[in-house]
């Protein structure tokens, strides 16, 4: 047995209803001037409301910052770390999905004395000392950001770049899936995949596999692969909602410790040029990277297959096996109706070779793939997806 190092946030509080701790958990964290970061579709749903009473009711006052978007760029994400020292505030809570999330884990890094500056902390293991308590509350299930110590924003027109350092754990997340009802079923089926990539791409990652990742991956598979249907198809369905913030949550765990690779890799780029939401573009790209890691994958891939208990054909090989799984995968894509090529979401042809360039330059995720990808191997699997 090699040795592994294993890492996630030291308090984690889950399950419908749960919401109603945060004051004791605020109160916990010896903070009383907490700033809420979420972006203005969590206040149109109303989702914002409870959570301002809660704090409100426990006599605290509360900012607010709602102005986070899509894929967060520099420019927001300074914004809400002055508005954070404008006020003050001693604690950070994140609530909404993950760009309001990994936005949330930055502005609690920096809206301190004496930060770094943004620029200095991209890359891995740049960022000096923790910043803010932090509570992350999720509202989708799909980036699993609570329980990672990554950040992604837009550092460009259309470049994406990472800031990953254990003191961007959170402090607390809170996991309540009464926040998750209802979430639009579009949402729920993308949000989903991505989390079933970050279980995948954890189990058969080249750099900080291990065994206890390994295990939650295989949890979060069983979890989401079972319930994404009941999910997109009843959105109050609190059984399936469940389900699939825990696997969200499990996979966020795995891939935490154990890097995703080039299904992200390839996804960057869709997100970065196309604003293409995160976890659809990993949905529209999963199927082609897999079948390119098959020839290196195919026993890791056997084995979330069996975990899943798909039926085995005829042939019984690694090889065959893994199909299988790609297969079911795929099926499962088809039924809650996430778009399956490029095209589908009006990327033309030609831009196939701008996104294959554009994913080279990701080495921090392609590092941990499986099988090496050169620049015409990203070049032929956009091809394929397209």
């Amino acid at each position: 047995m090699k040795n592994f190092l294993f890492q996630t946030v030291p308090v984690l509080h889950f399950g419908v209803g749960c919401l109603a701790e945060l004051p004791g958990q605020i109160a916990a964290l010896r903070a009383s001037r907490p700033m809420i970061v979420t972006d203005k579709g969590i206040v149109d749903a109303g989702l914002i409301a409870p959570v301002e009473e809660t704090l409100k009711v426990a006599g605290l006052a509360v900012t607010i910052f709602d102005a986070v978007t899509a894929d967060p760029p520099e420019k927001t994400v300074l914004q809400a770390i002055d508005a954070a020292k404008s006020a003050d505030v001693d604690i950070v809570i994140g609530l909404g999905g993950g760009s309001s999330l990994d936005t949330a884990k930055v502005v609690a890094a920096l809206a301190v004395d004496d930060a770094q500056p943004l620029q200095e902390i991209y890359g891995v293991g740049a960022l000096a000392r923790k910043g803010l308590p932090t509570i992350l509350i999720p509202t989708t299930s799909g980036t699993g950001s609570e329980v990672t110590a990554i950040s992604i924003l837009t550092t460009g027109e259309t470049t994406k770049a990472g800031i990953v350092s254990p003191h961007l754990f959170a402090d607390v997340a809170l996991l309540d899936p009464a926040l998750t009802r209802g979430l639009p079923a579009d949402v729920t089926a993308a949000t989903g995949i991505d989390a079933m990539v970050h279980a995948i791409e954890a189990y058969t990652s080249h750099n900080g596999k291990n065994p206890v990742s390994d295990m939650l991956a295989i949890e979060a598979l069983k979890l989401l692969t079972a319930h994404i249907e009941t999910a997109c198809s009843d959105g109050s369905d609190m059984i399936a909602r469940e389900a699939m913030l825990r696997g969200s949550m499990l996979a966020g765990q795995a891939f935490a410790n154990s890097p995703v690779g080039a299904i992200h890799a390839l996804a960057y780029p869709l997100g970065g040029i196309y604003h293409i939401p995160h976890g659809l573009s990993n949905a529209l790209v999963m199927p082609y990277v897999m079948q390119f890691n098959l020839e290196a994958a195919a026993p890791l891939y056997a084995e979330l297959a069996d975990a899943l208990a798909i039926p085995r054909g005829a042939e019984n090989s690694d090889e065959a096996r893994a199909q299988n799984l790609i297969d079911h995968l795929e099926t499962l894509a088809v039924k809650v109706k996430a778009p399956r090529k490029l095209r589908d979401i009006g990327i033309a042809k030609e831009a196939t070779s701008e996104l294959a360039e554009a994913a080279m330059l990701q080495t921090r995720l392609l590092v941990n793939n499986p099988k090496e990808v050169a620049l015409a191997d990203a070049q032929r699997i956009y091809d394929a997806a397209w």
